[in-house]
């Protein structure tokens, strides 16, 4: 019997797993055998044998578990498996990682566990994949840090960054188990990266499961609060262009990710100082961006860009790491 149409389009492809059948897992499944030029589903993996996600693999051809890592490892397939995406929570990852680990795979942490280095694509991937820093595990943050720390970014470019604080709202249907599972972690994690990645001195997330119906599409609210710039109507003119380039570059594998209007601009001097709680009084250029994240409908519909832009980052930073695997500039893990 010959092998089936997606095995044998996927035979020069970097093979990748899914740990987790849930709502970002299936996703992330579905735009990697719908749109990867570079990457090939291997195994589904879940604990629920009665996942809608195990289901939809099934039916696609992939080879599913529902015995979670155990599983994975057990399977004929995992032997060539060079990339593995954890999309379960912070908790379950920690384990998980260590088992792939311990097989030399690479591991795309898609919970806020943040083993590995933070990775915002746009910002900073190219960087972490010149100094070898992968560590074998990569941590994509949280969709409310993919989708506001490039505008932290585009300010921090240009201006110092004292603080950044972000707002993620979306639509509590587009919450599975494991994102509500890992709430805390979000505010955590999300606020780190901030820091690290973004170039914020201070960095504060705060998270909106938002009930109303009809679903609401993700928006984010992003305030940033830099040095006062010398020459305000330059600066200002810099800022304004430096989010309208960050936002291409995001819409490149987002195209649903725009701005809803142009970045607002508020300077405190002496005379009228911003007061942050916990932090004090601060002289400085507040930039607020309004942002509006629209899904690519590839499982749940169009309201669901938090589930968009974590998987399509995945994605993207995962080919970009199977491309360097085949060039050779990429050192596995437990390689070397």
């Amino acid at each position: 019997m010959s092998n089936s149409p997606i095995k044998s389009n996927q035979r020069n492809k970097t093979k990748v797993a899914i740990i987790g059948s849930g709502n970002i897992g299936t996703d992330l499944m579905i735009k990697v055998l719908r749109s990867s030029k570079t990457l090939a589903m291997a195994a589904m993996v879940g604990i629920d044998p009665e996942s809608d996600g195990l289901a939809r693999a099934k039916s696609m051809g992939v080879a599913i578990t529902h015995d979670g890592i155990d599983g994975l490892v057990n399977l004929p397939e995992f032997a060539e498996i060079k990339i593995v995406f954890d999309a379960t929570s912070a908790g379950a990852h920690k384990h998980h990682n260590k088992v792939l680990q311990a097989h030399g795979k690479q591991v795309i942490d898609l919970t806020p566990a943040a083993i590995g280095p933070y990775t915002v694509p746009v910002v900073n991937l190219e960087d972490i994949l010149q100094e070898g820093n992968s560590q074998g595990n990569v941590n994509m943050v949280t969709c409310g840090g993919q989708a506001t720390i490039p505008m932290v970014a585009a300010v921090s470019q240009h201006l110092s960054v004292h603080y950044a604080e972000i707002i993620a709202s979306i639509s509590s249907k587009s919450a599975g188990p494991g994102t509500r599972a890992n709430i805390d972690e979000f505010t955590q994690t999300t606020a780190c990266a901030i820091e690290q990645v973004g170039g914020a001195s201070r960095g504060k997330a705060i998270i909106v499961l938002n009930p109303a119906e009809p679903p609401v599409m993700m928006r984010d609210t992003v305030f940033v609060f830099s040095e006062l710039p010398e020459n305000k109507d330059l600066s200002e003119a810099d800022i304004q262009a430096s989010v309208e380039e960050m936002v291409a570059k995001v819409q490149s594998y987002v195209p649903g990710y725009r701005l809803k209007q142009k970045v607002q601009f508020e300077r405190f001097e002496k005379d009228n100082p911003l007061l942050i709680p916990g932090y004090g009084q601060f002289t400085g250029l507040k930039s607020s961006v309004f942002l509006e994240v629209e899904g690519a409908a590839h499982y749940l519909p169009a309201y669901a860009g938090n589930l968009d832009i974590m998987t399509s980052a995945a994605l993207g930073t995962a080919e970009r790491i199977a491309q360097s695997m085949v060039s050779g500039k990429f050192q596995q893990a437990g390689k070397g």
